[in-house]
This record gives structure tokens, C-alpha cells and sequence, in this order.
């Protein structure tokens, strides 16, 4: 039998996917700890398939990730839209494309 090892974290629905494919697999649930540090690799894993891609699908993913680790990290969805339109208000957005070249002190 072949196996292939993964060690990554996976959406919800993966192993009953799997399964209905005829396979098996293994899996764990993690520890609050354990989950953190596989949540921020899973950030840096979509972002690099993103810039890879650049496509929807992968921004969609990143998005996933960025909205479980909102939670994991005891916020809620509504106290990262509410952070997001702060610094927007304060800050701006992105929308105008500008590109800081440099600031001259005297």
C-alpha cells in the first residue's frame, strides 16, 4: 500500500472527501497551540500559491485562512471588518495605486 504523508492542515471536509475516493487516511484533531502555528503556516502556504497563480481560487483560499485565523486567535469576523475599516478610515486604502518613492526630512 502507498502512502503519502501530508503533516499540513487541511478544510474541514478533505478526509470525508478522501474516503468517498476509495482511499483512507489519518488524521488528528489539533491542540489550541499546535492549531495557532499550523494556521499561520497554512497563511504562508496560500499566499506563495497566490503568488504563484494569481488567481481567484487562491486569493478565495488565503481569505479562508485569514477568516479561521481571525477566530483561532479569539477575534470574530465582525472585529477584523470593524479593525480593516479603521485603518481604512484613517489610512486609506489601496485603491489609488500609489507608489511612496521617498520623504526628505530637513
Amino acid at each position: 500500500m502507498k502512502s503519502i504523508v501530508y503533516n499540513k492542515l487541511v478544510r474541514d471536509r478533505i478526509p470525508e472527501i478522501i474516503e468517498s475516493s476509495g482511499k483512507t487516511c489519518t488524521t488528528e484533531i489539533l491542540p489550541p497551540e499546535d492549531y495557532l502555528r499550523m494556521i499561520d503556516a497554512k497563511l504562508d502556504e496560500e499566499l506563495a500559491e497566490y503568488h504563484k497563480d494569481k488567481n481567484i481560487e487562491e486569493l478565495a483560499d488565503l481569505l479562508e485562512v485569514i477568516r479561521a485565523a481571525t477566530v483561532a486567535r479569539g477575534y470574530t469576523l465582525e472585529d477584523l471588518e470593524r479593525v480593516r475599516a479603521e485603518k481604512a478610515a484613517k489610512r486609506g486604502g489601496f485603491e489609488k495605486r500609489i507608489l511612496l518613492k521617498d520623504v526628505y526630512e530637513d
